[in-house]
């Protein structure tokens, strides 16, 4: 998660000729945005680093402690904090510098950035009413197949019914002849 170095930031300006030429380049308000991405998750990694360091130490109630211990420990939040004052700083350019990019654009409403919401309401109107004509037609012919189906059931029990009275009469005719 380290983030790429910045001129200025504790750099000589001709450190890596060829990185600034290239960051020079690339400086866009994508890179910046990823930039500022990388600095926050940095900011987010330090300060967990400091309570971390402050979960560890002791608190001076009555328990002695080493001394040089308590410095050391005291130096290294200093220092992480003195990072994460550096990040912000970092953070802050980022943030102006992506503004400053932006202040050209005009704005667009967030309700047109919603994929879903279309801008011609006429598109959307055609597009139902053909959505509603098709359901439409669609029952009203699965209603017609079901009127068909439940006739056609009626017709097969008439058919099965009088089968079964056949067989019937025959079965009765074959016992009184026997």
């Amino acid at each position: 998660m380290a983030t790429p170095p910045v001129a200025g930031a504790g750099m000589p300006s001709g450190a890596f000729p060829g990185q600034q030429a290239q960051a020079a380049r690339e400086v866009n308000t994508a890179s910046l945005c990823r930039i500022g991405q990388e600095t926050v998750q940095d900011i987010v990694f330090r300060t967990m680093e400091i309570f971390q360091l402050l979960r560890n130490m002791q608190l001076p109630n009555g328990v002695t402690y080493h001394t040089s211990t308590h410095q050391d420990r005291l130096g290294k939040l200093q220092e992480h904090l003195r990072q994460l004052s550096v990040l912000f700083r970092k953070l802050r350019l980022v943030y102006d510098k992506c503004n400053e990019n932006c202040a050209g654009l005009d704005p667009v409403p967030t309700e047109q950035l919603i994929p879903y919401i279309e801008e011609d309401g006429s598109k959307h109107d055609d597009r139902s009413a053909n959505q509603i004509r098709y359901a439409t037609e669609e029952r009203r012919e699965v209603l017609e197949v079901n009127k068909k189906l439940k006739l056609k059931n009626q017709q097969l029990k008439q058919i099965m019914d009088q089968l079964r009275n056949l067989i019937w009469e025959i079965n009765s005719m074959l016992a009184v002849r026997n």
